[in-house]
């Protein structure tokens, strides 16, 4: 049962950042095919409309939350992850500017707004589950197997980015091969319906529903949200602004800053970002597993602060050539890590089980719509205007800063139990579990 819990979370995630990835590393195509004017303009308003996603996400966090913590986790992940898949099944069906104008971008839009819609439930909803279903000392080794997906959502779109591009060419990828990767979307959708519908909800969030003490009424979910909860879900949105301005940055915006700021081709700058995943793959079960030992706290602390001191040096080295943008990103990425892995066993750890599903939707969803989707709009549009190569750099310390302000107040919750309606870590909550099982009696 756990194993299934955890493969459905974590195909959802796949099946998201799946359809970051494919847009991510089309950009060049998309913009040329889906939008007017010159190449420059067309990047811009191909990026922006990557970003009109994320301004939805919030209200999908509204509408998704609280739905998560009055019906179940497991019915709202189902309808979540079919309409992320379609939104991104449709996109690459979109016909092209020169076919219908106007309308091309304009239903690029709609379906960005959809996928954005969608995905506000489906993150926070993916990671509470995984957390309520893992064991309070291993909870921070299996939740980084949801970001494993994410980074094997996000390669895999890359990477199959990369090959039809390989295999076709320039000309046939701006043609119509770019509509390829958006195809396989449906299919990992179906797959995570089917691993979803095979269990029950969480066991933390049936003993509540037992007891009588869920949330049966959004209003009355609301004024206990906000009235109870203000201080976590500020502290979560200030760790996620941090969180998120790295991971756009890194990960999203990276292709174009290395073709059109470093000089390199189309397919260097796809094949630089895709190593650095890769390898960050390894590590992440490692640095969830350390963060069940050592804390959640003190990982973070390392990753902040790594990345403030080194994010401009590592910058200056991927201007040099290939070799050096591979070992930029690489480090980056690396310390990047710590954060990555251990947000499914710190953002849902941070709210009692009455209200976790919607409080970590609406300050994730929040602070990702100004801070994360914006990342590589913001990062073109001011590079352009500096000329500063080093800027995505000087923005990513900047929210270093933010994400340690935040985390400061932040308890320790490593090992300590979800369930109950205290937060956890916090006086009157269960206490921390030991780091090993007692031995059993005779």
């Amino acid at each position: 049962m756990l194993k299934r819990a955890i493969a459905a979370s974590a195909i959802g995630n796949a099946t998201e950042w799946f359809d970051y990835g494919i847009y991510a590393y089309g950009v060049t195509y998309i913009s040329a095919a889906i939008f007017p004017g010159d190449t420059e303009s067309a990047t811009l308003l191909a990026l922006l409309t990557f970003a009109v996603s994320f301004l939805v996400r919030p209200l999908g966090g509204l509408v998704w939350g609280p739905l998560g913590d009055r019906l179940g986790r497991k019915h709202v992940l189902a309808i979540t992850i079919l309409m992320m898949s379609g939104a991104t099944l449709l996109a690459g069906l979109v016909p092209s500017y020169d076919s219908i104008g106007l309308w091309a971008p304009t239903l690029l839009v709609v379906l960005r707004m959809i996928q954005g819609f969608s995905t506000g439930g489906e993150y926070g909803g993916a990671a509470t589950f995984m957390a309520e279903y893992a064991p309070s000392r291993r909870r921070g080794f299996l939740g980084s197997f949801l970001e494993f997906g994410t980074l094997a959502g996000f390669s895999a779109g890359a990477l199959l980015m990369l090959f039809f591009s390989l295999v076709l060419g320039d000309e046939k990828m701006h043609a119509w091969g770019w509509r390829l990767p958006f195809l396989v979307a449906a299919p990992l959708g179906l797959v995570g319906v089917y691993l979803r519908s095979r269990l029950e909800d969480t066991p933390v969030f049936r003993e509540l529903e037992a007891k009588g003490q869920k949330e049966e009424q959004t209003t009355h979910q609301f004024r206990d949200l906000l009235a109870g909860y203000w201080r976590p879900i500020l502290r979560l949105g200030g760790m996620v602004v941090a969180l998120n301005v790295v991971n756009y940055t890194l990960l999203t915006y990276m292709p174009t800053y290395l073709e059109s700021e470093i000089k390199l081709s189309a397919d260097e700058s796809l094949i630089v970002p895709i190593i650095g995943m890769l390898t960050m793959m390894i590590f992440l079960p490692f640095a969830g597993r350390l963060s069940d030992r050592v804390g959640r706290k003190p990982l973070w602390w390392v990753s902040l602060t790594g990345l403030f001191v080194f994010g401009a040096p590592m910058f200056l080295l991927m201007g040099t050539n290939m070799l050096g943008a591979i070992v930029g990103f690489a480090v980056l990425g690396l310390l990047y890590v710590p954060q990555l892995a251990t947000i499914s066993a710190t953002f849902p750890a941070m709210f009692p089980t009455h209200v976790r599903y919607a409080g970590f939707a609406i300050a994730y969803n929040v602070s990702t719509s100004l801070f994360g989707g914006t990342a590589p709009a913001v990062n073109d549009w001011l590079t352009a205007k500096t000329g500063n190569a080093l800027t995505p750099a000087y923005y990513m310390m900047a929210a270093c800063i933010i994400g340690a302000i935040a985390l400061v107040k932040v308890p320790e919750t490593t090992r300590c139990p979800l369930n109950g309606t205290s937060i956890p870590g916090t006086e009157g909550a269960p206490p921390p579990v030991a780091l090993e099982p007692e031995p059993a009696r005779a």
